[in-house]
């Protein structure tokens, strides 16, 4: 039997109820700015609606409207949609969050409704403070499951159904298609959704995605580990030397010397060969030592367990070390200390631990290990976001497109392609898994953006003519961020190359191999 169309299905329950007219109607004044009913979602109490017309500078005036629900009568989950005046397109547009926030209620809302999409965000009854995990552990010293469970996965589903809801209810029309826009924890959403509610979305975007969550929140704490361990703690301006170091041994592998390792997996630069190297640090000069080329070496190559066997990817090799690795003076005696990256150091501390003051810089390389294969034991099947049967996404006819910067310090892209290829043994291969689900490594780019590289400049669109006009990308074209340089972005398995001709600052002397 045939699928209904996502948006005619969509579409069933309001004609049913009268809300949709059976044959196209002339142009109406824009709906009123006013609540609508809001089915509750399964084990959910709607607590309130909320209607706020608004006109923030810079966007067209929109219908905001606030619903609030409950699972346990503790927690209090804010979904917010956000509804053009005029120039809705049809289209929804979810939006996702970062770190431990589960949602965006500013600057990506807006952007969706400039761009005629009804937006769809949701705090998940959890703080809206990225690096605040105050709502994770109770009272008596345990993690309150229900937050966590909103955050993981339950909120995005409902805030996809609720999004519908309210918009088709709003404008009095069904929706034509939904889409997920979200990177880091809402790339980690986006993958969940494509998962386990295979119906959510018809297209999601999800960029530099924290997927395999479990292991990659605690093996981001790898390089605070290695320094105080090894009593070494490298001053910024020796981790930039090795950085620079690194660059400068690798950057012409490609047939470009632009600043860029293309492939840092594939850079072979051996930390020892800074040794005796003298480098000047705020005015005093330090001599590079083995220690230091050792810890660096940990660094790179990524944690392992108390037998030396790989646990986790490291830090890719030319990118920057600020948040994974950075170090500053302890404010009493100016000695260095490793503070950890944030995201980690509060996983291990709440999560973990359950102690929200617990000091992760005194942890030993056993307890480390242990630390990681806990989170693996608790939290994967809560968390992990690690399946790799993608079957009822496929079915659905959904499409999943995703990049990743090379030179992302706070998701390093191993955990993305190593997801990429169980899904690639569990579905047939390279070439049917990219019938649905695209993936696109940007060298040089950093965290969802930024950096010396090319970055897309427009995925969302390339997914959007994906879905609604079967245009599968074979490329994404991207820029730099000062739009100097171009470069056409290629299809997981296959990277772009330079031919060995023309302008290495132009996409065309680039080809996809």
């Amino acid at each position: 039997m045939r699928r209904i169309p996502k948006f005619l299905a969509a579409a069933v329950p309001l004609l049913l109820t009268g809300l949709v007219p059976l044959a196209p109607t002339a142009a109406a004044a824009a709906p009123a700015c006013a609540a609508v009913s809001v089915p509750a979602p399964a084990g959910a109490k709607i607590e309130s609606v909320q209607a706020e017309r608004k006109t923030d500078a810079g966007t067209p005036a929109y219908c905001r409207i606030t619903v609030t629900l409950t699972h346990s009568g503790s927690d209090h989950v804010k979904v917010v949609v956000a509804l053009p005046e005029t120039g809705w397109t049809g289209r929804l547009q979810a939006v996702g969050g970062s770190a431990y926030a589960a949602g965006n209620f500013g600057e990506p809302l807006l952007q969706a409704v400039r761009d005629g999409y009804s937006g769809v965000t949701t705090d998940a009854g959890v703080s809206s403070d990225a690096l605040d995990t105050s709502w994770a552990v109770t009272a008596d010293g345990k993690v309150d499951k229900t937050l966590l469970t909103n955050f993981a996965t339950r909120s995005v589903h409902e805030e996809a159904q609720i999004g519908k809801d309210v918009t088709q209810r709003h404008y009095h029309r069904p929706i034509t298609y939904s889409y997920w826009n979200g990177c880091s924890t809402g790339g980690r959403q986006g993958y969940s959704e494509a998962q386990n509610f295979a119906d959510d979305f018809d297209g999601i975007l999800a960029n530099a995605p924290a997927v395999q969550w479990t292991q990659f929140a605690v093996a981001t704490l790898w390089p605070q580990i290695v320094m105080n361990q090894d009593h070494d703690i490298l001053s910024n301006c020796v981790l930039t030397a090795f950085r620079q170091a690194a660059i400068q041994a690798c950057d012409a592998r490609d047939g470009v010397t632009n600043g860029i390792v293309d492939r840092p997996d594939e850079c072979s630069y051996d930390p020892r060969s800074l040794v005796g190297t003298k480098i000047l640090c705020e005015g005093k000069e330090v001599t590079v030592t083995a220690t230091d080329a050792e810890v660096m070496r940990k660094i790179w190559a990524g944690p392992t367990d108390e037998r030396g066997r790989k646990l986790w990817d490291g830090l890719p090799k030319g990118a920057d070390f600020a948040y994974l690795a950075g170090t500053e003076p302890n404010p009493a005696d100016g000695t260095l200390t490793a503070p950890g990256f944030k995201v980690a150091v509060l996983w291990v501390q709440s999560f973990l631990e359950k102690q929200p003051g617990f000091d992760t810089s005194k942890l030993t390389y056993g307890q480390f290990a242990d630390l990681f294969r806990q989170s693996v034991r608790e939290y994967d099947n809560v968390i992990g976001t690690a399946d790799p049967d993608l079957s009822a996404f496929r079915r659905s006819g959904g499409k999943l497109l995703t990049f990743v910067g090379a030179d992302d310090q706070l998701i390093p892209p191993g955990g993305t392609l190593q997801y990429r290829e169980r899904v690639e043994r569990t579905m047939g291969g390279s070439q049917r898994v990219n019938d649905f689900y695209r993936l696109f490594l940007a060298p040089g780019v950093e965290h969802c953006g930024g950096g010396a590289g090319a970055q897309p400049a427009n995925a969302l669109g390339a997914l959007v003519d994906w879905v609604e006009h079967g245009k599968a990308p074979a490329t994404l074209a991207a820029a730099t961020l000062d739009g100097k340089a171009t470069r056409d972005l290629c299809a997981y398995p296959k990277v772009s190359r330079y031919t060995g001709h023309g302008d290495p600052a132009v996409a065309s002397s680039y080809r996809c191999r």
